[in-house]
């Protein structure tokens, strides 16, 4: 009897591995670009990190983090600059204040998105420049509404120990000069991440 079960155990092992190995061919239906196809799980726990750090964006001085790079012919006449294109390498620190604590940088694109309500779309990196997460990075991609009280954008990506990360942001203005344009957003990560 202690036999036959040892067999079957076997057997299901066999059987387990050549299922979870097998790459799935799929010529047949017009993908030769997809090389294999195998179910995976994975060996670590994931796990939800909160960050909280301060996006200083700086559009005066003699150094500024957010340039202008392109508009539409239009956005000369739009109150909600639809159609302008900036880059960003903005400061990511500790504290409200620029001289806090530097951990990282957000560098990516904002472009003016509405045409009714002052709204952006942000595609953006967080690149973690400080300590552990050093030269990692949280990707993120959504619309900002500047003059909503806290704003959410999704978490798309990641890098490094944030590899395969998902979440979101909550993004709440700390201060605006409204002739400079210059701001200090407060923004809560919360990411998912192994």
């Amino acid at each position: 009897m202690a036999t036959s079960i040892s067999s079957f155990l076997l057997l299901l092992l066999i059987l387990s591995c050549a299922i979870n190995s097998t790459p799935v061919a799929s010529s047949k239906h017009g993908n030769d670009y997809l090389i294999s196809s195998e179910i995976i799980s994975h060996p670590a726990v994931e796990k939800q990190s909160h960050f909280r750090f301060y996006w200083h964006d700086i559009h005066s001085g003699p150094n500024p983090t957010n340039v202008h790079v392109a508009q539409a012919a239009e956005t000369n006449k739009s109150s909600t600059f639809f159609g302008v294109v900036n880059m960003i390498d903005d400061p990511l620190t500790t504290g409200p204040d620029l001289s806090s604590k530097l951990v990282g940088r957000a560098q990516g694109i904002i472009a003016g998105a509405g045409i009714y309500k002052l709204e952006y779309l942000m595609a953006m990196n967080l690149v973690f420049t400080d300590g552990k997460y050093n030269g990692s990075t949280i990707a993120i991609l959504g619309r900002n509404e500047v003059f909503t009280a806290v704003r959410e954008m999704p978490i798309v990506g990641g890098s490094g120990l944030f590899r395969f990360a998902r979440g979101y942001v909550q993004a709440r203005t700390y201060s605006h000069d409204l002739v400079t344009r210059d701001a200090v957003v407060e923004y809560n990560v919360f990411v998912n991440h192994y």
